[in-house]
């Protein structure tokens, strides 16, 4: 039995590693949605309400990634949904602040975002 639960413990996914793959991929998305938005002269409003909602697969596979990580370091579910929550809305919060601050300058970000 003592080796069935090593063994399943080893074949979990690092919550770390998930956690960062994720993030990149969401952040990855959310700067092609920067540039494309930036290159289309939208307005802040449309962009502050468009960022909530772009890239829905990585946003949801990010957030769950977070969740999972912090329910496997023993918070509790609602504090672990409580902080996925929060990292998803200050990456929401940054990237508008982006927007503004490149859309002021009629500049663009370069290829790392």
């Amino acid at each position: 039995m003592l080796i069935a639960s090593i063994l399943l413990a080893a074949a979990a996914p690092a919550p770390a590693g998930n956690v960062d793959t994720t993030r990149a991929a969401f952040t990855k998305c959310l700067r092609g949605y920067l540039k494309k938005s930036l290159e289309a002269k939208m307005g802040d409003a449309e962009f502050e309400i468009g960022v909530k909602s772009t890239c829905e697969a990585e946003r949801s596979a990010f957030h769950a990634a977070v969740e999972a990580a912090n329910r496997a370091g023993g918070d509790s579910a609602a504090d672990a949904k409580d902080n996925a929550d929060m990292q998803v809305d200050d990456y929401a919060v940054n990237f508008t602040e982006k927007f503004k601050d490149y859309s002021s300058t009629n500049t663009m970000p370069g290829d790392d975002g």
